[in-house]
């Protein structure tokens, strides 16, 4: 296995994925739910990232052209994603734990597009089309397999913050990450937009 690519994908991932940014965006989210509850959405989250992740870097080029998908267009649309999760988390129509789902917490907006994102997806399909033999591959696939391992254990091991935190710390966290989560969306559409512009311009 390639050492200096294992460690290359690793914090390539690592710094896009964001385990502790990651994580008052998770509390928010699930703060108000059984620590049972919570972490059952941390193992669903990353396992459905690992798989979108690898989904992509085994197919994605060939899925997007298939489907006459730009990733620009999937880039804005993980944007669009956000802001109505942000939205729910400013207005706090998301506190209210009867009305949460575990499942759905964990596939929209957590596993995808939070963990597995334009970012991670790009990122991961450009390392793939660069590796040359089975040496590289195995690097990449085992510093995917190390980052989403690194994302659980930072997520599973939160519960202790929302004991401290208590539910008003809980409250003011959930605007903070509705605010975090707004300016992400805000500026995955705006780097959409900008790519879409900059194929245009090409184009003409």
């Amino acid at each position: 296995m390639d050492l200096k690519l294992f460690g290359e994908v690793f914090v390539t991932l690592l710094v896009i994925t964001d385990p502790p940014g990651m994580m008052p965006i998770f509390l928010a989210l699930t703060g108000p739910l059984p620590a049972r509850d919570r972490n059952r959405a941390a193992w669903q989250a990353v396992t459905l990232a690992l798989g979108v992740i690898v989904i992509f870097a085994v197919a994605g080029q060939t899925l997007l052209d298939y489907l006459h998908v730009d990733l620009p267009a999937l880039q804005a649309a993980g944007g669009l994603l956000l802001v109505l999760v942000a939205l729910e988390l400013l207005t706090g129509k998301a506190d209210d734990p009867s009305q949460q789902v575990t499942s759905n917490i964990a596939l929209v907006p957590l596993g995808t597009p939070l963990l597995a994102g334009p970012g991670a997806i790009v990122a991961t399909m450009l390392f793939v089309q660069q590796a040359d033999g089975l040496r590289d591959f195995t690097a990449i696939a085992a510093a995917i397999l190390a980052v989403m391992v690194a994302v659980w254990i930072v997520l599973r091991f939160s519960g202790g913050i929302v004991k401290i935190l208590r539910p008003g710390g809980i409250e003011v966290l959930t605007r903070i990450a509705g605010l975090l989560l707004a300016a992400i969306a805000v500026q995955l559409i705006a780097d959409a937009v900008a790519a879409f512009v900059t194929q245009y311009v090409n184009m003409t």
